[in-house]
Parts: structure tokens; sequence; C-alpha cells
């Protein structure tokens, strides 16, 4: 005859979601940030080659991040030659923004974040070698994160069908 063996695990760990929803946030600090810097070195960039300002593409740009840049422009000089500037105070506004947003990522994972707790296992073994024997065996294991303690409660069943839960 044929072997059959069909095994389900299912897990459960207190505060996982917390933790999940904790890593998107900040991973979604970490996205808008990528994008914003990016959009203020294509303004570095832009000002650098010295891009038509009255080009609808660049004066959108120029629009969009003067509000962001206005707090630092007339922290330092920028020098230019001929229609090229190098705006020095946009990549001081790029390291404050920065340093702003992994402030804002570091007090949303302190804040909400959760260590891990115990983890509990719950294994189900149906094991089939042939139509007369049945058997079924359930196992449930409770560990800590690090592995120190463990719990395992094994049930036994032979010759019975298996049992819905």
């Amino acid at each position: 005859m044929t072997n059959y063996r069909d095994v389900q695990t299912t897990q459960h760990e207190e505060g996982r979601q917390q933790r999940l929803v904790t890593f998107k946030v900040t991973q979604l600090i970490w996205l808008l940030l990528g994008i914003f810097e990016s959009v203020l070195a294509l303004r570095v960039l832009f000002k650098l080659i010295g891009v038509n300002p009255e080009n609808p593409f660049a004066a959108f740009l120029y629009g969009v991040t003067h509000i962001f840049v206005a707090p630092f422009a007339t922290l330092i000089g920028a020098p230019a030659a001929g229609g090229m500037i190098l705006e020095i105070s946009t990549f001081i506004a790029m390291i404050v923004y920065l340093l702003l947003a992994w402030a804002l990522e570091r007090i949303i994972y302190v804040a909400f974040y959760r260590p891990r707790g115990p983890v509990s296992t719950r294994q189900t073994i149906v094991d089939e070698s042939s139509p007369q024997s049945l058997g079924n065996s359930r196992t449930t294991t409770t560990q800590t994160p690090t592995g120190s303690s463990s719990t395992t409660t094994t049930e036994s069943m032979r010759n019975q069908p298996p049992r819905s839960d």
C-alpha cells in the first residue's frame, strides 16, 4: 500500500501584528524620504547643469521643492557661473530632512515595537500506512525566542478516524 502523510503547522505569537504594522510604517517613512531626497537631488542637478527655469517641468520641480529649501536658502551662498548654480543649501536641507526622518522612524520604532514573546506552534500529523491502520498524532510546542524553554505535549490515537477540530 501507499504511505500517506499530511502535516499541518500553525503558529501563534503575541504582538506579531503590532510588529508588522510598526515595520510597515517605518518602511513607509524610508520610502517617502527616498522619494523626497531624490526630488531634492534632481533640483540640485537641474540647477548645476543650468536647466531653463521657464521649462514647465523645471518650473514645477522648483516650485514644489522651494518650500522645503527656503528655510536653508540664506544659510550659505550659492556659487554660480553662467546659468549654473551650486545650491549647497539644498545639500544641507537634504541632510537635515534625513536626520528628521531618522528621528521620526526611531521614535515610532521605540514607542510601538514590542519584542518577541513566546511562540506556540501546533502541528498535526496524519500518517496512514494502510487502509486498516489509521494514525493521528498531535504535537503542541511552546518556545521562547531564544529557544531556552519548550513544552511538548503529544497525543496519539491508533485505529481511530481523525477527529475534526
